[in-house]
């Protein structure tokens, strides 16, 4: 031990004796600094406009552009002209003779050597406390561990940096090629990742090789065994090699005997690396206060519901347009959208179907118009060089699953060993991969009774099938939209009230009736009523002889006239309608668009009024403004006219409501009715409208209203608690001072101390 410290000690002394060893820790303190005072400034600039300085801690340090994510993309400079001389410069002077010559063994030679050069990376680790440092002071609610954990993960690289260069030191004797050589190494480290992606097992291997966003986690203030031991085991790879080089040159080894060692030692630290990192070895620490590198505690209790085997099967398609992302060559990256899951259920087997059948793909429709779908495969197989023997036709595996339904797209199905299934799917947006509430969501299905929608047919109402601008089809059963119900965790069906309702049916959906109920189906719609189901009734202006019946048992009716709103901006028809508090009080989704300032918007509305006390709870759910609206009788069209309020005529300008939300006990139970004045709220073509001025929550509202029907089961709802670092205790007058002390001050007194060293060194 003694010969490693005096190694070491000795090392140090050369390091910082030279001027490249102080130059490099003056730029990191330099970049460091400039870093950090602009992800203060930003802030502060952010806090100055009336904003949040939301989740501080990591927007300075981690997440991607912080100073950590910064400093860690910009290591391999420094690192390699640190570690160029290490044993270069012993190889090129001859003094390396003098090594061999002296009682120390080569493993004590390497290990004096690589303390000496993590010892000078505690030097980047001073430099980043001095910043961590003043955060903490300034920052209300300093997230300290998320920040230590990505100090960890820069210095764990820092780690594996110079013990490559140290291995590439020993292997010339020239300083520039050991630093040329230490880079080129990473670079192969960096790209060796996308090597053999479309082989198994290679894909594994290779991906674990790979030092490309090895700390990724760790910004993110994650600590993952998986990652952690990759650091460990590849200092411990080029430390080995390291001392076999220094064993060879002194024992003459033969190329042989040099391979056997370097490939033993290659392939057990390879194997110890694949093992470590299988799922169940895994272990992980969140260091955020916020545990927002975990699941939510919903989706935590949901997975630990699900006992048994459970199996996610992958089903691509190579004829439809989303088959890249499930392509063997992005398997690691697809897999890391479950790893918080496979985290809390290890045992999930995850596989992957390749198949090929026509679907929705315009892009193959006008390059190949007349090939079949085996033609298509056979060309596409031939352009891309693919092994067509992993691609089946749909025809061997239909017996296994039906994908008609799912239009042949890009789709997941997610099984338990008891035989429940659900698809997990793409989405038509932005982000289109499902995120942690859709996929907790799916999961709480197969735990959890689905509850079951009907929508009430015959009468020439809305129609789940019909997917234009007045259906309900996107919202109901549109498999490629995020929000619609069946992506939500509901069954949705089409309903007759010829015959008594299915006691099995947990809601029922009337809208837009342009037919009166007969004898029979009033009856049925009645029974319903009576044994506490739930409801949602969705009216319109011209259907209220045939609507009002249906709210009579719950002593509502529609206004008998459209309701008005005249602006310079939009048709007087277009209503909008503001959440009230008691809607709030009961659905969490309404709290969150109040705050928004967001509000409910939807063209032809007629409002809702109660005419007695049947028993029932209610509350005015959605109300108008009270001046500027009314119940226009006289003008029916609003594109070249401008209605004007005639109170002679019965019109009344005054608040209306346009959704009653109306609860009771039936048999221990609370029944749930939702009764709204207008049925294109939940139509295509209001869903995807947008006005300019009108902040309309629509969305928010079909959300809150199922969820409130189905007893807040579904969807599953992630609460995660924000960030208490949303405050910084400075002003912008403080960006001046900062810039001083830590782009110029700091570096500037590394500067000093260097050339006081230097000075005495000379005069010694």
């Amino acid at each position: 031990m003694r010969s490693i410290l005096r190694i070491m000690k000795t090392e140090l002394k050369v390091l910082f004796y030279s001027p490249i060893a102080w130059l490099i820790l003056i730029v990191f303190a330099f970049q460091a600094g400039v870093e950090f005072c602009g992800q203060i400034a930003e802030l502060l600039r952010h806090q100055a406009l009336g904003y949040d300085a939301y989740a501080a801690s990591s927007r300075i340090f981690g997440g991607y552009g912080g100073v950590m994510t910064r400093m860690l993309e910009n290591l391999y400079l420094y690192i390699p002209l640190l570690t160029m001389g290490l044993m270069s410069r012993e190889l090129s002077s001859g003094s390396i003779k003098l090594l061999y010559s002296s009682p120390v063994s080569n493993v004590q030679i390497i290990l004096g050597k690589y303390l000496s050069a993590l010892v000078y990376g505690l030097g980047f680790v001073a430099v980043l406390a001095l910043e961590i440092l003043l955060s903490w002071i300034v920052v209300k609610d300093f997230d300290i561990m998320m920040v230590l954990v990505a100090l960890l993960g820069l210095y764990l690289t820092v780690c594996v940096y110079a013990a490559i260069g140290l291995f590439m030191s020993t292997v010339t004797q020239y300083q520039v090629v050991a630093a040329i050589g230490t880079l080129a190494v990473l670079a192969v480290l960096n790209f060796i990742g996308s090597v053999g992606q479309d082989i198994d097992f290679v894909r594994d291997l290779t991906y674990w090789l790979s030092i490309a966003d090895r700390s990724k986690t760790f910004m993110e203030g994650l600590v993952n065994s998986a990652d952690l031991l990759y650091f460990l085991l590849v200092v411990l790879l080029f430390l080995t090699l390291s001392v076999f080089k220094l064993h060879g040159e002194r024992s003459k080894a033969t190329f042989a005997g040099n391979l056997l060692r370097y490939g033993t030692v290659f392939v057990v630290v390879l194997g110890l690396g694949y093992l470590t990192s299988r799922p169940k070895m895994v272990h992980y620490y969140d260091g955020t206060q916020t545990k927002r590198n975990t699941l939510s505690e919903a989706s935590q209790q949901v997975v630990s519901q699900l006992t048994g085997g459970l199996t996610m099967t992958t089903y691509v398609n190579m004829l439809e347009d989303n088959y890249y992302q499930g392509m063997p060559s992005s398997r690691n990256y697809d897999l890391q959208r479950f790893e918080n899951y496979v985290r809390f259920k290890p045992e999930m087997k995850i596989r992957y179907v390749y198949y090929y059948h026509q679907a929705q793909n315009a892009f193959l429709d006008r390059r190949f118009p007349d090939l079949d779908d085996r033609q298509r495969m056979d060309t596409l197989c031939r352009i891309n060089d693919w092994d067509p023997d992993r691609f089946l036709p749909y025809e061997e595996i239909a017996g296994e699953v039906d994908l008609s339904g799912e239009r042949f797209r890009f789709v997941r199905l997610i099984e338990r060993e008891n035989g429940q299934r659900v698809f997990l799917r793409l989405y038509e947006d932005n982000m289109r991969q499902p995120g942690e509430p859709e996929i907790s969501t799916a999961l709480k299905t197969l735990v959890s009774p689905t509850p079951r929608v009907g929508f009430v047919t015959g009468h020439e109402e809305r129609s789940i099938d019909n997917f234009g601008v007045r259906g309900y089809g996107l919202f109901a059963r549109e498999v490629t939209f995020r929000y619609s119900l069946i992506n939500e965790g509901f069954r949705v069906e089409k309903l007759s009230l010829e015959q008594p309702v299915d006691p099995e049916i947990d809601i029922l959906v009337i809208s837009d009736v342009r037919r009166p109920f007969s004898e029979s189906e009033m009856r049925h719609y009645l029974d319903f009523v009576d044994r506490g189901g739930n409801l949602v009734l969705l009216g319109e202006p011209r259907r209220q002889a045939n609507m009002n019946p249906l709210l009579e048992p719950f002593g509502l009716c529609f206004t008998e006239d459209l309701l008005v709103r005249p602006t310079r901006e939009f048709l007087a028809d277009v209503m909008v309608g503001h959440f009230t508090e008691e809607f709030g009080e009961v659905a969490s989704g309404i709290r969150s668009a109040i705050r928004q300032k967001k509000c409910f918007a939807t063209v032809s509305a007629c409002g809702i009024e109660t005419t007695a006390d049947r028993g029932y709870r209610a509350i005015d759910c959605i109300r108008t403004d009270s001046l500027g609206v009314w119940n226009e009788r006289q003008t029916s069209e609003f594109v070249d006219e401008t209605p004007t309020c005639d109170p002679q005529s019965g019109e009344v300008e005054k608040t209306y409501s346009l959704m009653k939300y109306l609860t009771r006990e039936v048999d221990g139970r609370e029944q749930r009715i939702a009764v709204l004045g207008d049925s294109d709220c939940f139509a295509s073509s209001e869903l995807n409208n947008t006005r300019n001025g009108i902040p309309a929550a629509n969305f928010t509202l079909i959300q809150s209203l199922f969820k409130l029907m189905s007893y807040d089961e579904f969807p599953l709802e992630i609460h995660r608690v924000r960030p208490p670092d949303d405050r910084l205790y400075l002003t912008q007058a403080a960006n001046g001072w900062l810039k001083a002390a830590y782009c110029w001050v700091i570096p500037g007194i590394l500067l000093l101390l260097s050339i006081v060293i230097w000075v005495r060194r000379r005069n010694k």
